[in-house]
C-alpha cells in the first residue's frame, strides 16, 4: 500500500487528538513537522491511494471477520471468543480517524486548488468512514474531530457529536459529492487514473457510489426520520450502482502482508502453516439457508466436508464399528449417540456441514477427535480453498455492490416509497449470483417456492443477508433496525440476543473521559445491558425507543 511523508505529521496530530494524552495540549504551539507536507506542496494523487486502500482493508477486515461471526456466516476454532462468543472489550477507533485525517488532507488540497473531482471523492470517503464510525459506536467526535493541529481543548479533546448529527452530515456531504462528480471526466483537472484504485478516475462511477451510499444511509435512519421523499428522489434520478460493473471493489495484490487477503494460508504471510485459514469454518445458519434453497453460491464460499458421516443401518451393525471410517465415510451408531445425549451435535449431511453459532470452540463439533487445540476438523466445512490464497479474482474488498443497492430499492418498494419491489428483489438476487460466477443457475433458483418473491420484507432481508458475504456488517446494521433475519444466538452466547454496538475504547475513556461519559449517558439501556450503558447491548439514537430489534 502506498505510504506518504504526511504520515509523520498525521501521527503527531493523532497523538494530540482525542485519542491522545491530555498533556499533549501543552505541545500544540510547536505542532509543526519540518519534514511533513503542507497544503501548498501536497499532491492529492499521492495521498488518495492510501485513503482508498486503508478504507477498503478496514471494511473488509470487519465484514470478513468479526461481523461474519455476529451474523452467523462463519465461526472460528480456538481463540474464538470475540468471533463466536461476543466477548468484546473496549474498541479504539484510531484506524478510522487515521484514514479521515489523510482524507481531510485530500479535501483541503482539492479545495485550495479547485480540484472538483478530488473534492467529490474526498466527501464520499469522509461519508463512508464517518458513517461506519457512527454505525459501530454511535455518538463520536465529528465536527472538531480532525482539528487537532489547531490546538485547544475543543480540538484536542473534541466533544462527541450525536449519532443523528453525524448521519445528517453524511447525507448532506453525499448530496454535495454527487453534484461535484456530475461533470464529464474531461472537465476535471489533475485526475490520475492510477491513483484511483476503485474506479480508475471515472467520475460517473464515483457519482453512482455517492448516490448509492446516500440510499444506504437514508434507509439506515428511516426508523427515526421521514426519508421517503428523499429516497424516492434519489432512486428515480438514476445514476446508481445497479450493475456489477459499477461495484465498489478493491482487489488484493498479494505482494506483502499489508496488501494480501486476510487469514490466507500463503507461507510467505502465514507462519502458522495455514492455521488462520483453517480456523474459519462455515456457520450452520448460513449453510442451512443455502442448502435449503439449492443455492449454488454454497460451493463458491465453502468446501464440501472431507469425511462425510452416515448412520449405520441394521445390516451394517456388527460388521462396521461406531466411528469407523470405511471408504472415506465415517459410520455412526444412532442408538449409542441417542443414549449418551450427543446426537443433537451430529450432522450427517453428505456435502456441507456448518458449525453451530456461538460454540465455545468448533474443533470438537460433529464428533471430531482431533487434539483440543487443533483447527483440523474433517467433519465440518472449511471455507473454499480460494480463501487460502493471498490474491485472486474473487478476493476483493466489497464496499458497495449492485446486489445491495437493488435490495435497498426492493425494501423501499415493499414499504410503498417507490414501485417495483419484485423486480428489484429479482435483480438483487441476480446481481449476487453474477458477482460470484453462478448466474447460469439464477432462473431455476428464482423459480423455487422458497425463493420466488412473496412480497415480504423478511424475504428481501434474508437474501440481502446471504449476499452480504465478506461484508457482513451491512447485514448486522440491517438486523438492528429490522430484527431480520430472525437468527438465534447459540448456547454459549453471553446474552440471548445479538449485540448492537461497539464499546468506546480505553483511549477515549481514559483521556477524553468527560466527553465520552456524556455520550455514554445518551445511550439507552436494554434488559441485556446489565446496567452498563457502555455495553454492546445498549441502544444508540438510531434504534433507541423503536422497539427494534428487541
Amino acid at each position: 500500500m502506498m505510504k506518504n511523508s504526511r504520515n509523520i505529521f498525521i501521527l503527531f496530530i493523532l497523538i494530540c487528538s482525542s485519542l491522545a494524552l491530555e498533556s499533549c495540549k501543552d505541545l500544540s504551539e510547536i505542532n509543526e513537522n519540518p519534514n511533513g507536507l503542507t497544503i501548498d506542496n501536497a499532491n492529492v494523487n499521492l495521498i488518495l491511494p492510501t485513503v482508498l486502500t486503508e478504507t477498503a482493508k478496514i471494511y473488509n477486515d470487519l465484514g470478513y471477520g468479526r461481523a461474519a461471526g455476529i451474523m452467523q456466516h462463519t465461526q472460528k476454532d480456538a481463540w474464538s471468543g470475540s468471533h463466536n462468543g461476543i466477548e468484546w472489550g473496549p474498541e479504539d477507533w484510531g484506524g478510522y480517524y487515521n484514514i479521515l485525517r489523510n482524507n481531510q488532507a485530500v479535501y483541503d488540497v482539492a479545495v485550495e486548488n479547485d480540484l472538483r473531482f478530488h473534492q467529490g471523492v474526498a466527501l464520499v470517503m469522509k461519508s463512508f468512514v464517518f458513517g461506519q464510525i457512527a454505525d459501530l459506536w454511535g455518538d463520536a467526535p465529528y465536527t472538531n474531530a480532525l482539528n487537532g493541529d489547531l490546538g485547544g481543548n475543543e480540538n484536542l479533546l473534541p466533544v462527541y457529536d450525536s449519532q443523528e448529527t453525524i448521519y445528517n452530515g453524511v447525507i448532506a456531504d453525499l448530496k454535495e459529492a454527487s453534484q461535484l462528480l456530475s461533470l464529464p471526466k474531461g472537465e476535471y483537472r489533475q485526475v490520475l487514473d492510477e491513483a484511483d484504485v476503485f474506479f480508475n478516475g471515472d467520475p460517473a462511477k464515483w457519482q453512482k457510489f455517492a448516490n448509492s451510499l446516500l440510499l444506504r444511509y437514508l434507509m439506515r435512519v428511516s426508523l427515526k426520520k421521514d426519508v421517503q421523499s428523499d429516497f424516492a428522489s434519489v432512486a428515480q434520478g438514476g445514476n446508481l450502482i445497479l450493475s456489477n460493473e459499477d461495484n465498489v471493489y478493491m482487489s488484493f495484490l498479494g505482494n506483502t502482508s499489508g496488501d494480501a487477503w486476510p487469514n490466507n494460508a500463503d507461507p510467505a504471510f502465514d507462519g502458522t502453516n495455514g492455521s488462520n485459514y483453517r480456523r474459519i469454518k462455515a456457520c450452520e445458519t448460513l449453510v442451512d439457508a443455502l442448502r435449503e434453497k439449492n443455492d449454488p453460491r454454497i460451493g463458491v464460499w465453502f468446501e464440501t466436508i472431507e469425511v462425510p458421516s452416515q448412520f449405520l443401518t441394521e445390516e451394517q451393525k456388527g460388521t462396521i464399528n461406531h466411528l469407523e471410517v470405511v471408504e472415506g465415510v465415517r459410520y455412526l451408531d444412532r442408538e449409542f449417540l441417542t443414549s449418551e445425549g450427543t446426537i443433537s451435535n451430529v450432522s450427517v449431511n453428505p456435502n456441507y456441514v456448518g458449525a453451530p453459532p456461538q460454540l465455545q470452540s468448533t474443533h470438537g463439533f460433529n464428533l471430531n477427535t482431533a487434539p483440543a487445540q487443533s483447527s483440523i476438523n474433517p467433519y465440518v466445512s472449511f471455507l473454499n480453498e480460494r480463501y487460502k490464497e493471498a490474491s485472486g479474482p474473487l478476493l476483493r474488498a466489497r464496499l458497495m455492490t449492485a446486489a445491495e443497492v437493488n435490495f435497498l430499492l426492493a425494501e423501499a418498494a415493499q414499504k410503498g416509497w417507490i414501485n417495483g419491489a419484485e423486480n428489484y428483489y429479482n435483480e438483487g438476487v441476480t446481481a449476487s449470483m453474477e458477482e460470484w460466477g453462478v448466474a447460469d443457475n439464477v432462473s431455476d433458483y428464482l423459480a423455487q417456492e422458497n425463493v420466488s418473491f412473496d412480497g415480504s420484507l423478511e424475504q428481501i432481508i434474508e437474501q440481502k443477508w446471504i449476499a452480504s458475504w465478506t461484508a457482513a456488517q451491512e447485514a448486522w446494521y440491517d438486523y438492528r433496525r429490522t430484527g431480520l433475519p430472525e437468527l438465534e444466538m447459540g448456547p454459549f452466547s453471553p446474552r440471548p440476543v445479538f449485540p448492537l454496538r461497539f464499546i468506546y475504547g480505553n483511549n477515549e475513556l481514559n483521556f477524553n473521559q468527560a466527553n465520552a461519559s456524556t455520550a455514554i449517558d445518551r445511550l439507552e439501556l436494554t434488559n441485556f445491558s446489565q446496567n452498563d450503558k457502555n455495553s454492546p447491548w445498549s441502544k444508540t439514537w438510531l434504534i433507541a425507543g423503536t422497539g427494534k430489534p428487541y
